[in-house]
């Protein structure tokens, strides 16, 4: 994580210089973008943004993962629609934080030398597909690649007791850090709902003036964590206006190049935007083998990096986005950065409001945060997240020239793991007292509560997951204290007739 002092050539010195986005509200279902169309749109639009012909010139090009269809070799695909033959085109895995990874890695090329020109591009066009689906209309796309595996996702790496009790998706794992937070920082639950839907809020504010964004529509705190029909409860404490919104049609893309490069097509100094440096590390995988849930240690160490690099205060920062799946992310952040409440999170619109296109939603915050810069924000933070709180990059830009040549070492591992406490031995048979390390409530369609999930710690402090049953009103309400958090509390293990742990409250 170490910079020279010594200023880099400005043939070592990667600009963004590019920034493009589309947003397709097809009239009718066939007329809908394909998500490979979307990808050659953004890129176009990127060009043209920079003002100079750089298309042809891509010698390095990253696309992120998709969910909403799936391509064989789609980097293959992209190139030959382009024209271009890149030295390096990948196709990357499942996650939040890829766009800001590929966006720092693609800046490293340029720094080293190996490139001129780069590409970072995401698109998805889930919203299309899924409504495709649902009426049986077939889409005139790209024959969606079958014999193509599958993304590993959640289910893949969790334990079986996970998958069984409902717990293995992000909108019902986050819960867990929710809870776990806001006990540790000493809110009640109503304190704690009463900040995620004023951040929320924040976030809409802002969607609400992008011209990119799915929802342009401020909505209050109230309308955010109040359950209704139209915003009903999924998983406790979040509502539907709580969590990411997938049922998109975006593509986004950046060009990156040097400053040699940049300034020699005629690209005016003040749409140049200096990638200064980042940070990257990682949780496992099987969130039921980590240490606890009330603050991550790979976010801490990225954040504490990026803090670093700009003399290690999170205020200095004019401009910053938060990842913001859900409430606990950007709450834990904006901690970590030593920020207040009243934060600005965001220059996007968040994952709910402007729209979550899967794992690509950072790369329109990349785009977005160049706008930001260029209209005169000095440092600008971009913090992505993927998983269940499990990898995490941060990347700090700037209009002003860094005052040393980009860092090539950007992993923080070892600080985070410094900070790793002991983990608990994880099991499945247990009985006698159990008390609450964090918990969820799982919600049908009908804002009926289906059962929920507490995750414990035994008297021999191994950890366990435990169902409690919809019936169980008693050990619910307990759970569901708005004014009293349940996490510390004791009660009974007991083994139901299906083998699953339950919990009652004592």
């Amino acid at each position: 994580m170490t910079n020279s002092n010594s200023p880099a050539p400005a043939d070592r010195i990667p600009v963004i210089v590019g920034a493009g986005e589309i947003t397709d509200r097809p009239a009718d279902l066939k007329s809908g973008l394909e998500p490979l169309d979307l990808l050659q749109q953004a890129l176009q639009r990127a060009e043209q943004d920079s003002g100079a012909k750089l298309l042809g010139e891509i010698q390095s090009l990253d696309i992120v993962n998709f969910l909403s269809w799936r391509y064989r070799d789609p980097e293959i695909r992209l190139s030959e629609r382009l024209g271009i033959k890149p030295k390096h085109a990948y196709y990357g895995p499942v996650g939040g934080e890829s766009p800001i990874r590929y966006l720092h890695e693609a800046a490293q090329r340029i720094a080293r030398g190996e490139c001129s020109v780069a590409a970072v591009c995401g698109a998805e066009a889930q919203s299309t597909a899924t409504k495709a689906e649902r009426a049986g209309v077939e889409l005139p796309w790209t024959p969606f690649a079958h014999d193509v595996p599958e993304p590993k996702r959640g289910a893949a790496f969790q334990k079986p007791i996970a998958v069984k009790l409902g717990v293995f998706r992000p909108v019902t794992v986050y819960p867990f850090y929710e809870a776990a937070t806001s006990a540790h920082w000493g809110q009640t639950p109503r304190e704690a709902m009463a900040e995620s839907g004023q951040l929320w809020a924040s976030y809409s504010n802002v969607a609400a003036q992008n011209p990119n964004a799915w929802l342009k529509r401020r909505f209050t705190s109230d309308e955010i964590t109040n359950p209704t029909s139209d915003n009903r409860l999924i998983a406790w404490p979040y509502t539907k206006l709580m969590v990411a919104n997938p049922m998109v049609n975006m593509g986004a893309a950046l060009l990156v190049t040097s400053l040699a490069k940049a300034r020699a097509a005629g690209i005016s100094e003040d749409r140049l935007i200096y990638v200064w440096g980042g940070a990257s590390a990682e949780e496992q995988r099987d969130y039921l083998i980590r240490d606890q849930f009330f603050q991550s240690h790979p976010q801490n160490a990225v954040l504490g990096a990026v803090m670093d690099l700009v003399g290690g205060d999170g205020k200095a920062f004019d401009a910053i986005e938060l990842y913001s799946c859900f409430p606990c992310v950007p709450k834990m952040a904006r901690r970590t950065l030593g920020l207040g409440p009243d934060v600005q999170p965001t220059v996007t619109g968040g994952l709910t409001f402007f729209g979550a296109p899967l794992n690509t939603y950072m790369t329109h915050a990349a785009c977005a945060m160049v706008r930001k810069l260029r209209d005169g924000a000095n440092l600008g933070l971009l913090y992505g997240q993927g998983g269940f709180v499990t990898k995490h990059h941060a990347l700090v830009l700037s209009r002003n020239v860094p005052r040393a040549p980009l860092a090539q070492d950007t992993s923080v591992q070892a600080e985070a793991d410094r900070h790793r406490g002991a983990v608990p031995e994880f099991v499945t048979d247990a009985d006698g007292k159990g008390s609450v390390e964090s918990f969820t409530v799982l919600y049908g369609r009908d804002n009926q509560a289906e059962h929920g999930v507490v995750m414990l710690r035994t008297s021999a402090n191994a950890r366990a997951l435990a169902r409690v049953p919809a019936g169980d009103r008693r050990t619910l309400a307990h759970l569901l204290n708005m004014d009293r958090t349940p996490v510390g509390s004791t009660g009974d293990i007991v083994t139901a007739d299906d083998g699953v742990l339950e919990w009652r409250a004592g």
